[in-house]
This record gives C-alpha cells, structure tokens and sequence, in this order.
C-alpha cells in the first residue's frame, strides 16, 4: 500500500498540465507544473484563494458560477479562460475540473490548466486591446461595461469586437464569444 501511495504522489507531483487540489475554492495542493505555468511555486499557492489566478474578480465570480453550474451535471467540465501568472501576463488557458462529491463540487475539487496560446495560432493575432477586451466580453459584460471598466468609450469597444470578428472569421459577436469560450476555430473561408 505504501508503494501505491508513493506512485500517486509521484504522478501527482509530476503530471504533465498543472494541477490544483482545492477545497471551497482554496489550493490545498499544487504540483510543480503549476510553477512552470502560473510562475508560483507549489508552497507559494498552497493557502492561496484560486482567487490569486484570475485576472480580476468578474472572471473569477462569473467563470466559478458557471463550472460549479456545470460540475453538478457533468463530471468533467473543461473551458476556455484566461488566466494570470504571478509576472502579472494574462495567459489564454483550457481549464478542466472535477469535483469529488458532484453535488456540492466547492467542497473539493480537482483542476487541471493548460497554457493554449501557443496551440492557437489565431490567438496570436489579437492586440493587447482586443485580449483585454475579449476577457470582458467571455464574462458576459456589453461594450458599455466594458468601456467603463476600461475607460475609454463604448465605440472603441466595438471597434476591438469588430476587428476580433474579422480575424476569427465569425460572423456576430454570439459567434465570437462562443469561439473565445470553446476555442473552436470558424470553418467558413
């Protein structure tokens, strides 16, 4: 049994995506990936809310909601987020989760990340603008929110969407936010 327990030490310590044991939305339990890809050392996140990885608190209220709602139904849910590192650079990131009891899955659950920015080749083409905005608008907030978050005007906004619709050959902005969402890449030439 000891060398059971060794073996899943060992392929928790060493798995390949980083992985976070949480507990009501707290890392009880990183491994070392989780350093390559967050910059945070294992100890460092330990204690930490999961919190400290989004880029602000929409993204960490409204993506939560939304995996919680889906983890009762499903015992895998995976997404598409954006998240931060400790060097303060949002990363575009697959998230995959499972909770230990499905109906209640805050009490403790079971993540794994992914960096995708280097898999997308599209993601590359977006400015800086149109990442930040792209954040705002996955969390379900309309241009003249996030022109208010932002600070700039409510047609700046559309500006960046209309750009971002152009460069993923989508043709609404429902289309865009599901293809920044599910990662899917539009077939249409």
């Amino acid at each position: 049994m000891s060398q059971t327990r060794d073996l899943e030490k060992l392929a928790f310590w060493n798995a390949p995506d980083a992985t976070l044991v949480l507990k009501s939305r707290v890392i009880v339990a990183a491994n070392l990936q989780a350093e390559a890809v967050f910059g945070w050392s294992p100890q460092e996140l330990i204690g930490q809310s999961i919190r400290i990885l989004y880029p602000n608190l929409t993204d960490y209220t409204v993506i939560g909601a939304r995996a919680r709602k889906a983890m009762t139904k499903t015992r895998i849910y995976r997404d598409m987020r954006f998240m931060r590192r400790k060097n303060d650079q949002i990363v575009w990131m697959e998230g995959c989760g499972t909770a230990l009891d499905q109906e209640n899955p805050e009490h403790c659950s079971i993540w794994t990340y992914r960096p995708i920015s280097e898999e997308r080749p599209n993601e590359g083409i977006l400015t800086l603008a149109e990442k930040r905005v792209a954040r705002y608008l996955i969390s379900g907030l309309t241009s003249k929110e996030i022109a208010q978050h932002i600070g700039c005007s409510h047609r700046t906004i559309e500006v960046h969407r209309a750009n971002m619709i152009r460069k993923f050959n989508v043709r609404n902005s429902f289309e865009l936010v599901h293809h920044l969402l599910t990662g899917e890449l539009s077939l249409r030439g």
